[in-house]
């Protein structure tokens, strides 16, 4: 089916967190070389052929067991063992920063890959094998449709640093800005901002520090210019469970290495509190809020919560995010030292009983939970030097407080529902030392609008309708639900191509302020569906919407196939100087695509003969 070409386009994509390349590049020189992290070869006693011990090496990184357990497997599988040891420890040099200053390691440095190979394809090696391949599909769906290829612009950057030390080291916000002004000058419109995840976090400091770079009268006429619309894809409004559980004990998503290797490496990231959970009733002050404001008062509270946050249970949450129990020792002797261990039989120990103490959002981003276990765990103090002066002192912006909504024309926000999805943890001593000092004994999980634990029990708390996206929890990722309008009409349809006979709508529903939009419909069981609220009453030369689609996964979404389909129609709608209506009519879904296209057993014929065609 032939439809308009958008060629006066820019899509710029701005990626979340681990999903764009970081080159490594040799520091001993001063050169800017990349390289890669090498093992020694193989012993030159082995008899196999190169290819033989090739494929040996392959089934032991897959997990398979050895053909011929004899001599020469033997070496295959030490050398690809050793490979992979060192290949790790290599990666792991030249991934960890210095905790207090985020510099490199003397001896290598990593840095964002430039240009859409930095987001296509991940390097499926040894150690980023599980990551590979997040935003290949993205791209080829916006060249299939029409963008050209100079048109798509990948904005990475380090997603291992502070927001404010992107600037500071980089210039990241300065060369964004300068990317939407050349897309405006070459294409002679305003661009499509695509961001992910964390990458959504980067855009609101990006949209803050844009305040303080043009004159206030400018700001709102510059976002119109360069920006016509934003979509926020699983975007961690309110921050995200997981963090917490990669801050105390870690989290590997997948790579080979340990929990407490992972846990040391993510925490000397400026970053690694960039998601991390807070409360909706609480905000902050900007320092330079009266140079828009016309005010004079000199100084500015850091944290300001409503009423709300002391009259509720858990901050706005479902339920408390960290219950953790705390030794009856202190200091020192709580996270030992390796040899103190080896020495030491802590059957021994005479120990009163642990406390256990619970600890909300707010109480988490405040620093108070980081304070209560400084006497436990060796890592609290940098972290609340962290807090401090990367986030609470952040001259631009405090992260860890709600959004409001841009100031931008159009915005849809988009992420995925009903999936398993973590919310709350139980910590104990584990008696080992840093960074294994903390073990997981329980985890709260959101699902199907209830709560349970791990072993299944159900758990009381304040569950939202329905579940996350297995990553980022519903309470967080509904947040946008805020910036829709008084009145919203509301569509549920099914995810896949359709002919309008399952489509349910509700028109003009009102909207309460910090209040939940759920829909009264039905569900088939069998069904995946997309729901999408949308504004009837908008501010007037803006709209707003968003879209919630059943069982998408927060890190797969990118690759959805609905989720492009429903951001194709609605670019394609924006574009057409005869549509009447605000937003992209749901009452159809056929195929736009060959792969779309299937043939019918029941009717021996091509399904949507309207749309497709069999051809010899």
């Amino acid at each position: 089916m032939e439809m308009p070409t958008p060629n006066d386009w820019t899509v710029i994509a701005i990626q979340g967190a681990t999903t764009l390349t970081l080159s490594l590049n040799n520091a001993n020189d001063g050169t800017d070389t990349s390289f890669r992290c090498r093992a020694r070869p193989p012993p030159r006693r082995s008899a196999w052929s190169p290819a033989r011990c090739l494929r040996e090496r392959r089934r032991v990184h897959r997990g398979l067991p050895q053909v011929v357990r004899n001599h020469n497997s033997r070496l295959c599988v030490d050398s690809a063992e050793s490979m992979l040891l060192s290949a790790v420890n290599c990666w792991l040099k030249c991934m960890t920063l210095d905790p207090y200053n985020q510099t490199d390691n003397p001896e290598c440095k990593s840095r964002p890959d430039s240009g859409l190979s930095a987001i296509t394809e991940l390097d499926p090696g040894y150690i980023t094998g599980p990551l590979s391949s997040v935003w290949k599909e993205w791209v080829k769906w916006c060249i299939e449709f029409g963008i050209e290829a100079n048109s798509i612009i990948a904005a990475p950057y380090d997603w291992r640093l502070s927001p404010s030390k992107l600037e500071e080291r980089d210039l990241y916000f300065h060369k964004l800005k300068l990317t939407f002004e050349t897309a405006l000058k070459l294409r002679g419109g305003p661009s499509l901002v695509l961001a992910h995840s964390l990458g959504n976090n980067v855009f609101r400091y990006f949209l803050e520090w844009l305040k303080l770079e043009i004159p206030p009268k400018q700001y709102i006429k510059w976002l119109d210019e360069h920006i016509h619309a934003y979509f926020a894809v699983g975007s961690p409004f309110l921050g995200a469970t997981q963090t917490v559980k990669a801050t105390l004990s870690g989290e590997t998503f997948g790579l080979p290495v340990s929990e407490g290797t992972a846990r040391s490496m993510f925490s000397s990231f400026g970053s690694s509190l960039w998601m991390m959970p807070f409360s909706k009733y609480c905000r902050a002050d900007n320092k330079y809020w009266k140079h828009f404001s016309g005010g004079t008062r000199k100084d500015h509270h850091i944290h300001q919560c409503d009423e709300q946050e002391f009259r509720s249970n858990y901050s706005g949450w479902p339920t408390n995010l960290i219950n953790i129990e705390i030794p009856s020792i202190r200091g020192l002797e709580a996270y030992p030292s390796v040899s103190e261990v080896a020495h030491n039989n802590f059957s021994s120990i005479e120990c009163g009983l642990p406390t256990q103490l619970s600890f909300s959002a707010r109480e988490i981003s405040d620093g108070t939970f980081f304070k209560a276990i400084e006497d436990y765990d060796p890592e609290s103090k940098r972290l609340l030097h962290l807090l401090e002066k990367s986030y609470h002192g952040d001259p631009v912006l405090n992260p860890l407080t709600p959004w409001d909504r841009p100031p931008i024309k159009n915005i849809f926000c988009i992420y995925g529902i009903d999936s398993k999805t973590e919310v709350g943890y139980y910590f104990a001593p584990s008696g080992k030392p840093y960074p294994d000092n903390w073990i997981i004994t329980d985890v709260i999980y959101e699902i199907e609008g209830s709560l349970f634990s791990r072993s299944g029990n159900l758990v009381e708390g304040n569950p939202g309708p329905t579940s996350g996206d297995e990553t980022v929890p519903y309470h967080s990722l509904s947040w946008c639900k805020n910036w829709l309008g008084p009145k919203v009409n509301i569509t549920r349809a099914p995810q896949s191509e359709h002919d309008g006979s399952d489509i349910q709508v509700e028109l003009n529903v009102e909207h309460q302020d910090e209040a939940d939009i759920v829909p009264n419909m039905t569900r088939s069981p069998r069904v995946k569906y997309i729901t999408y609220y949308e504004d009837s009453e908008s501010i007037p030369g803006r709209k707003t919407a968003v879209w919630e689609l059943d069982k998408a996964n927060h890190r797969n979404i990118v690759r959805s196939p609905v989720l492009m389909r429903e951001v194709w129609l609605q670019m394609w709608h924006d574009t057409r100087p005869d549509a009447t209506l605000k937003f992209v009519t749901k009452a159809k879904r056929g195929p736009l695509r060959d792969e779309d296209c299937y043939w019918d057993y029941g009717k021996a014929r091509c399904a949507w003969p309207e749309y497709c065609e069999y051809r010899l």
